[in-house]
């Protein structure tokens, strides 16, 4: 049964074009790696074993020669592709001038959840007619830094690419044209009712299963129980209710299951803007996007995943300090290394590590101590350890506010950035009130909210511009920041002053129904989604409820341009997709702004 957000094509021709635009493609999770599979049926991202791992499939940032794992008519097709309801395991129907054929794609789970390897299943069934299939396997090179070989043994063939031990498995249909070092080429047809299944199994320095294919078919199946019934378990009846379901779909993939961390995003050096320097790795977790993934988790229902996702954030606090980013492993984040790849439509660098690691960022504050009120209000209890922690943290924050920092945006140039000095705010704040009602230490809680207060007169004594009718992006500056959308959620000012930057925002930084993230960024990236679903939550709480609704509803239109996996930015001039993906920040924005239009609370 075919989907949430089924699509007609043809779809872009990527012999054409030089590339496949990112709208086309879906992604496939099993609580561990992501892979990112092309309407042509071509797998072009995946890192094994885990999320932020080297790829094994890298053609994402390669093209020409990366690693890669292709099923498709030898025929021209067009596609209608789509995720099954409430379900990450994904459908794509070929219709070729012979048939019609359905490709159905899963990291498969067990009935206990994520497998011990990994296990990447494709199963392709005939509907109509006769559809011939070729199959191409080819392994990342990782910019030529090692030599992927096969090699035999008495049970099967294995391939090796670093420290990966894999297999190719397939049913009897499949026919192996070529079996070499460089890759595998296969073919098979399949005609109304025949099915065949290709799969890789693989893991890291470890012994591998070598399952038979009947179990690796039923697991897809399997797959898509385990992924239904968890979505079933999701408390939202809302406003938006398929995009809604789809977005926290989404946001699974980005949970790291081993650790509780939650990545920014599933892949690295996706531009901001095609051609230029903006390329970044996002496989980390970053104390913001973590935070506001707990609490849209907390705001549809899904508990196990905002508290393994918080009691992960504190342990890294404790052990760690407050950092920007944390590798999903709790690790620190390493400096960031050039790899020697083309990059996606030639936009370089390929980086691995975050520069933002080190940074000083107060957001970090506010961010956190915001999740632990949402996960109070929403009747749960922080441990008398935690709660420690979280004062000690509070402390820092009445120390550290009056500095500089890279604000939200991660800038080079450090400056009191007033969304910065709002965030400080909100963390004093929740603090204050997390204290009152018992539920961290109160012996500092007169600090606490003394200094709440004098943020507040310092962000209106020196971030107000009378003649702009706006809080501007730092003292002195002519800029605007769409950030500050953000200070209507966290209870900041009144409304009057927040309105009038809400309008401003949108006379400076708009572009149709989306908005770049600041003043001057317009000739170098694409408008930041999650900006514009904050502003239209900002309008709602506002009280301009039909306005937010309506602009909500242009969002998701310009959207509407593949399986419902987002990205990080959006060119508004031809709804190119930009940046990292699936983007967290983009689909937890939308869960908050429809649960907001919803009545459901903040």
């Amino acid at each position: 049964m075919l989907k949430s957000y089924p699509r007609t094509g043809p779809f872009p021709d990527r012999t054409e074009l030089g590339y496949l635009p990112l709208c086309g493609y879906a992604a496939l999770g099993d609580g561990r790696s992501v892979a990112l599979s092309g309407a042509d049926g071509s797998i072009d991202w995946w890192c094994v074993p885990n999320l932020d791992s080297p790829p094994m499939f890298d053609r994402l940032l390669a093209e020409q020669n990366g690693g890669c794992f292709l099923i498709a008519p030898t025929e021209p097709f067009t596609t209608k592709r789509g995720y099954r309801d409430g379900s990450n395991v994904h459908e794509t129907v070929f219709t070729t001038a012979s048939g019609r054929a359905v490709l159905t794609e899963s990291l498969n789970t067990g009935p206990g959840g994520r497998l011990p390897w990994c296990e990447l299943a494709r199963r392709i069934e005939g509907l109509e007619g006769r559809v011939e299939f070729t199959v191409r396997l080819r392994f990342s090179t990782r910019a030529d830094s090692i030599c992927p070989y096969l090699s035999r043994n008495d049970n099967a063939m294995t391939f090796h690419a670093g420290e990966v031990l894999g297999l190719f498995r397939h049913t009897t249909g499949v026919e192996i044209l070529s079996e070499e070092d460089e890759g595998i080429e296969a073919r098979f047809c399949v005609e109304a009712g025949q099915r065949e299944i290709v799969a890789i199994i693989a893991g890291q320095n470890e012994p591998l299963v070598v399952a038979k294919m009947e179990e690796i078919d039923r697991r897809i199946d399997v797959s898509d129980k385990e992924w239904r019934e968890w979505s079933a378990e999701i408390g939202y009846d809302g406003l938006f209710a398929p995009e809604v379901m789809r977005s926290a779909l989404a946001l699974k993939f980005l949970l790291y299951s081993p650790t509780g961390a939650i990545a920014a995003a599933a892949t690295t050096s996706l531009p901001e803007g095609i051609g230029n320097h903006k390329n970044y790795d996002y496989r980390y977790a970053w104390v913001r996007d973590a935070s506001y993934t707990i609490k849209a988790f907390l705001r549809i229902g899904a508990m196990s995943e905002a508290k393994a996702a918080f009691t992960w954030l504190i342990h890294r606090l404790e052990e760690h300090g407050t950092h920007v980013c944390y590798q999903l492993n709790g690790a620190l984040v390493e400096p960031v290394q050039e790899i020697d790849l083309p990059g996606y439509r030639d936009s370089r660098p390929v980086v691995r590590g975050n520069q933002a690691a080190k940074q000083l960022q107060l957001g970090v504050y506010g961010d956190l101590f915001e999740t632990a009120a949402r996960f109070v209000a929403a009747g749960h209890i922080i441990d008398p350890h935690s709660a420690e922690v979280l004062a000690g943290i509070a402390d820092t924050c009445a120390d550290a506010w009056r500095r500089k920092d890279a604000g939200i945006w991660e800038l080079n140039e450090l400056e009191h950035y007033t969304m910065s000095k709002i965030s400080a705010w909100q963390g004093m704040a929740r603090a204050a009130e997390l204290a009152a009602g018992g539920h961290l230490p109160a012996t500092c809680q007169p600090r606490w909210e003394r200094t709440r207060d004098r943020i507040a007169a310092w962000i209106d004594a020196h971030c107000w511009c009378e003649e702009r009718q706006s809080y501007l992006f730092y003292p002195g500056s002519d800029a605007f920041d769409a950030s500050l959308a953000l200070a209507v959620r966290f209870g900041f000012d009144g409304r009057d002053r927040l309105e009038k930057t809400i309008r401003a925002i949108d006379r400076h930084l708009s572009a149709g129904a989306f908005h770049y993230r600041y003043s001057g960024v317009e000739s170098d990236e694409g408008c930041f989604l999650a900006c514009s679903f904050w502003h239209c939550e900002a309008l709602a709480l506002l009280g301009h409820r039909d306005e937010a609704e309506t602009r909500f509803r242009a969002i998701l239109a310009g959207l509407d341009r593949g399986s419902g996996i987002f990205s990080e930015m959006i060119d508004p001039s031809d709804g190119t997709f930009l940046g990292n993906m699936p983007q967290g920040l983009t689909h937890l924005a939308l869960i908050q702004t429809a649960a907001t239009l919803s009545g459901n609370g903040i």
